[in-house]
């Protein structure tokens, strides 16, 4: 199983759905110690393809200097990661028929492609942007994947009582990536002799100081290829489609076919409902956090400042959410109450943040510590939703595949994400309407999961056929 590609027979289920009703037959289940060996290499995969695509937003003024980006630049650079997901059908087809180890093995290879051709060191300008576009469309092109596997992983490796902490950790981790750009980038890669943007130069020339922070964004690229190349070497050696005996009557049950399942999503009126609350509002979020050191500009806050407020709201939305995932995974069945308050939190903080930053209209105070923690809440209760909605994606039209019903939401996400960055390369002067939108989405999730009929179909086979 080591290094060998899924078949089809390995993809055929262990039990058909006439022995999963008639119970007829005995479940054997199991869980293996080596489903965290290789959690973590898919909890990588995504943590450096995240890390990828956020490496321009949080050191753009140095960007803009060096290689003489303007903001459109910077905004195009983020919005490739939403185009990889044109594609999005092909790569769902392709977890479906051929199982994680070739789909993750290609997501991989189109990473490293990509950040190696980020990292070639030419002197032509033209051309040095275009392999930098290059490689940002080819680390996109990996996302469909990443994003969308984790509760197939979870479900294919996990018992059911680790299924929505191990969901978490897999779609949470690559949030992780782009919080570690917003801290080793700007760390790494000086600012400007002031943090205000500059106007846009050539790079062919300039000061000692602009020739030094060209040296360090290129130590940037060199440094996340490396970190790429070492995880694919490690995927292409172990990273096993599923494991030999099932953790569950779930994992092991009969799902519908590829054409069956995109039918049943897109004619089922509560699925559509969900998917809309949860890519609205984090496409929104998304958009914002990329641009986040352009928003925060204009209140006087550095690069580097901006980079830890950033950094902050990512890494707190992991953390909670892996500890509600845990939370939902000692309850079970309350998927729709931990939304609802996680949402209600997001609106409340992203109405603080937004009219924090008018203060001149609101004379509300604006000082670093609101933007901090109005920012930072914002970011723990959107992302900690992440593994909270796809858990009930699946639980909703099981037994649709999750990889596919996961596939259909991140695309709708990022529609909405390269929507927002595509207003956003016409608009870079004032982002005050980014503020309101990121308000408004949070309220018109929130609307959509009160109204909501829950239902818990794959937890109901897992505890009651297995009993």
């Amino acid at each position: 199983m080591g290094t060998a590609s899924s078949d089809q027979a390995e993809r055929e289920p262990l039990l058909s759905p006439s022995s999963t009703e008639t119970n007829n037959l005995p479940v054997y289940s199991r869980v293996y110690g080596r489903r965290w060996l290789v959690l973590t290499f898919f909890s990588l995969l995504g943590f450096l393809q995240g890390m990828v695509w956020n490496s321009w937003g949080p050191i753009q003024n140095s960007a803009i200097r060096a290689f003489g980006f303007t903001k459109s630049d910077i905004a195009v650079l983020v919005l490739w990661g939403p185009v990889g997901y044109i594609p999005w059908l092909l790569f769902m087809w392709l977890m479906d028929n051929k199982g994680l180890r070739v789909s993750l093995l290609l997501s991989a290879f189109l990473m490293l492609l990509g950040s190696a051709l980020r990292s070639v060191p030419l002197e032509e300008e033209p051309l040095r942007r275009w392999l930098i576009h290059g490689g940002q469309l080819l680390n996109g092109l990996a996302g469909p994947t990443v994003m969308s596997a984790g509760p197939l992983l979870s479900t294919t490796w996990f018992a059911p009582d680790q299924r929505a902490t191990a969901t978490a950790v897999a779609t949470l981790v690559p949030y992780l990536g782009s919080a570690a750009s917003f801290l080793l980038g700007p760390l790494l890669v000086p600012a400007p002799n002031d943090s205000m943007p500059t106007t846009a130069r050539g790079a062919s020339g300039g000061t000692p100081h602009d020739l030094f922070i060209r040296d360090r964004i290129q130590l940037l690229m060199y440094s996340e290829f490396g970190a790429v190349a070492v995880l694919f070497g490690a995927v292409l050696l172990y990273f096993p489609s599923r494991p030999p005996m099932p953790p569950s009557v779930a994992a092991a049950s009969q799902r519908l076919s590829y054409r069956s399942s995109i039918i049943r999503l897109l004619s089922n009126g509560r699925f559509l409902m969900i998917a809309v609350a949860y890519a609205v509002p984090l496409g929104v979020v998304a958009g914002w956090s990329g641009v986040l050191d352009m928003i925060l500009t204009p209140a006087k806050v550095s690069q580097v400042d901006a980079g830890w407020i950033g950094f902050w709201s990512i890494v707190g939305g992991c953390v909670f959410g892996v500890a509600m995932a845990r939370f939902a995974d000692s309850i079970r069945g309350m998927l729709k109450l931990i939304l609802v308050l996680m949402l209600a939190g997001a609106s409340l903080s992203a109405t603080w943040f937004t009219l924090t930053c008018l203060t001149r209209l609101t004379h509300l105070p604006s000082t670093a510590a609101t933007l901090y923690t109005s920012c930072i809440l914002v970011g723990i209760f959107i992302n900690s939703s992440v593994p909270m909605f796809f858990e009930l994606f699946i639980e909703t039209v099981y037994p649709v595949p999750e990889g596919i019903t996961c596939g259909v939401v991140t695309f709708l996400g990022n529609l909405v994400m390269g929507l927002l960055l595509f207003f956003l390369t016409f608009s870079c002067t004032d982002l005050s309407w980014l503020n309101w939108c990121l308000t408004g989405s949070c309220l018109f999730s929130l609307m959509l999961i009160l109204f909501f009929r829950e239902s818990y179909d794959r937890l109901y086979l897992d505890v009651f056929v297995s009993a």
